[in-house]
Order: C-alpha cells, then structure tokens, then sequence
C-alpha cells in the first residue's frame, strides 16, 4: 500500500471516529434533555416544555431560512407541514409519557418506532428473531409477568407507543423532506407548524407564579440539549459516517436514558427491567448492524471522500 492510500485510510478512520463520536454525544445530549424535562414537567406541564424546546429550535434554524413566495406552495410544502404535525405529536406523547412511566421505560418503548421502519422491509430471518425479541423485550417491561407491573400505567405505555409510531412517520417524512427542500428549510418549517399547534396549549396551560431563574434555565437547556443542538449536528455526522453506523449507535439511546433516570430523575430498575432493556437494545443493535449497505458506486466513494 502507498503512503498516499496510507494518509486516506487514516483520514477517513479520523473521520469515521469523529462522526461516531459526535453522534454519540448527541445521544447523550439528548436523553440528558429529556431527563431535565422530566423535572420540569411536574412543574409547568408536558404542552409548556415541548412549546419551550420548539421556541428554542425555531429561533436557532429561522435566520437561515429564506423562503421565496414563488416555492410557497402546497405540493412543495406539504411534507415539511405534516412532519411539524408528527413532530408535536412525537414529544408531546413522549414527554407525557416519561411523566408516567419514567424515561427509561417510556424511551425503551418508544424506539420500537425506528425499530419497525429498520425492519420492515426485510425477508430475513435473523430480523423476524429480532423483531419478536424486541417486542418479548417490551414485555418483559411492562407485562403482566414483569416485577412492577401494577405500577405501571396504561395510560403511559399508549402514549410510548404513540411516540413511537410518531418517531416512525418522522423517519419516513424526513428523508421525503431532505430530498424536495434544501439545507435547513423543512426543518425550519416543521419547527414553526409544531410550535404554532403548541402554544395555543402551552398558553392555556402556562402558571406564571411556578416560573423563575431555575425554571427557565432548565427549559432553555432542554431546547437547546434536545433539539437545536442534535439536529444541527446531523448533517456534520451523516457526512463522516454511515446511515448505518448511526442507527446502531441511536439503538444504545434507552441504556443512555436510563442512565440519566437514574442520575437526574432517580429512577431505580429491577433486574428484570435492566435485561428487558438489554434485550431491546440488543435485539435493535443486531438486526442494525447485520445489515448489508447497498454497493457504492466509484463516484459515491470519491463524493464520501471529498465531503
């Protein structure tokens, strides 16, 4: 091998190992968001924490979106507008769902969404084993057989389960929105139609007389911890590492968030309830990593090289 590929393969390890990295910080940021969230929804309610986390997105993505009236239209925009749909739904019912059932259990639940898309359209068996050992998983949680199973509320697993089939349309929207808009600009417009169906809720439901420093200092962490930061993030890391290597890393997301239930919230695990986990985790991390990447064309591998 010459020392020029050499010098490549060094370059891109350093790439791949930056990307990886990054990636995993936001994961870590993000259920770090979502545990302070947490906190703050006995406070000031589940509608004020997720309109709070969409003012913080929107006043971080606005200023790079310049829309002409011309592209303004329905068959462009409509995507972008039911993704801002999704998107109020997906962290209302998740949030809402963290207050009843803790976040290791409400984010454990709620990645069958990324999950079920990860595995949809596979023929094999490998993924129909990880598939049932996923959902055995989720049983174990929150079953009739599980050791806390009057504790847990009926109310939150349905919610969990909306998130989750929430996070599913939000994968699908989302790539239809990478490819008609450009750069930041369904983002942006997802943010402003999520945070529009919001406030109105958040409004009615604001008490000005729980709110101080403390307060608004957590709910500006959790905008920026959850969402301006990760999602600002994603394009530097899809172009360092591979769809793939991201999903597995996004698949440790419930070990993360129960490790800050644990910390932040106080939340405490059976064993029962940590091998649940475990198995959702690893159920996910097989069927992800076990996958095979479509062939690169020489041209795709020259574009990976240069970005």
């Amino acid at each position: 091998m010459t020392p020029e590929l050499d010098d490549q393969d060094a370059l891109l390890r350093r790439r791949r190992f930056t990307g990886a990295a990054t990636q995993l910080g936001t994961e870590v940021s993000i259920n770090f968001g979502s545990s302070l969230a947490g906190l703050l929804i006995p406070i000031v309610g589940s509608f004020v924490v997720v309109a709070a986390r969409q003012i913080v997105m929107v006043a971080a993505v606005l200023p790079f979106y310049r829309p002409k009236r011309a592209e303004l239209t329905w068959r462009r925009l409509w995507p972008a507008l039911a993704l801002g749909v999704v998107l109020a739904v997906m962290n209302l019912a998740f949030y809402e769902s963290v207050h009843l059932l803790g976040l290791g259990i409400a984010a454990t639940i709620e990645f069958l969404g990324p999950l079920a898309i990860a595995l949809l359209s596979s023929r094999r068996i490998l993924d129909v084993a990880c598939a049932l050992a996923a959902g055995a998983g989720v049983v174990l949680l929150i079953g009739p057989g599980s050791s806390d199973a009057a504790a847990i509320d009926p109310w939150g697993v349905a919610l969990a389960l909306t998130a989750a089939a929430a996070w599913a349309g939000y994968i699908v929207l989302t790539r239809r929105v990478a490819v008609g808009l450009p750069g930041l600009e369904g983002l942006t417009v997802a943010s402003i139609v999520s945070l529009a169906l919001l406030l109105p809720f958040a409004i009615a439901t604001f008490d000005a007389s729980v709110i101080d420093w403390r307060v608004v200092a957590l709910l500006l962490g959790v905008g920026v911890l959850s969402s301006a930061l990760p999602y600002s993030l994603d394009t530097f890391i899809l172009r360092r590492i591979t769809p793939r290597l991201y999903a597995i890393i996004t698949s440790f997301g419930p070990v993360i968030a129960a490790i800050f239930g644990w910390l932040v919230l106080s939340e405490t695990f059976t064993p029962l309830e940590v091998l649940a986990i475990a198995i959702v985790c690893g159920a996910a991390g097989t069927a992800i990593a076990t996958q095979r990447d479509r062939p690169k064309s020489d041209l795709e591998q020259t574009a990976e090289g240069m970005a």
